[in-house]
């Protein structure tokens, strides 16, 4: 696992229009395995998380157009758009969108090339409930810290055993 933690970028970007601290902070699933987005979507809202899902990059360039999140977590490789291509579109649309990349194969290579794409974290599979959940509270927590924000993390209910989720 990778984390950026870096607060500013060298260009100024825009944040999500209307972005308000958000006591129930809204997250983007993108994964093309069906199972894995459904399981974590599950975790997350049991967590006290909004959860809405994408199958595909596209999918979610098209939910991203809709509505504001407060972070997006992708796979890379999926049919018609990848992680990466999400993310270089959120980079191009100047969108100051946290992202963690939950992918079977580490992307170091598209990242060292294009440095300013790089995910907030990396998180490889399979990885299990609570690693999801740390990784989402902790990046969450940082891009509020970022911006000056001090919405409360979602309710912890969950005691996720050792269940990995597989690619």
């Amino acid at each position: 696992m990778t984390t950026n933690t870096a607060c500013s970028s060298a260009e100024p970007v825009n944040p999500p229009s209307g972005r308000k601290p958000n006591l129930r902070q809204r997250i983007l699933v993108v994964e093309d395995d069906a199972a894995i987005r459904r399981v974590n979507s599950e975790v997350l809202t049991y967590s006290g998380y909004q959860v809405d899902t994408a199958e595909d990059g596209a999918a979610a360039w098209e939910a991203l157009q809709r509505r504001n999140y407060d972070l997006v977590v992708t796979d890379n490789h999926m049919p018609r758009m990848t992680g990466i291509e999400l993310i270089m579109k959120l980079h191009v649309a100047r969108l100051a969108l946290p992202v963690i990349m939950a992918t079977g194969s580490s992307p170091a290579e598209h990242i060292t090339r294009f440095n300013p794409l790089q995910p907030a974290k990396v998180l490889l599979k399979p990885y299990t409930f609570h690693e999801l959940l740390a990784s989402v509270k902790e990046v969450l927590q940082e891009t509020n810290a970022c911006l000056g924000e001090t919405a409360p993390p979602a309710n912890w209910l969950v005691q996720p055993q050792d269940n990995r989720l597989q690619p």
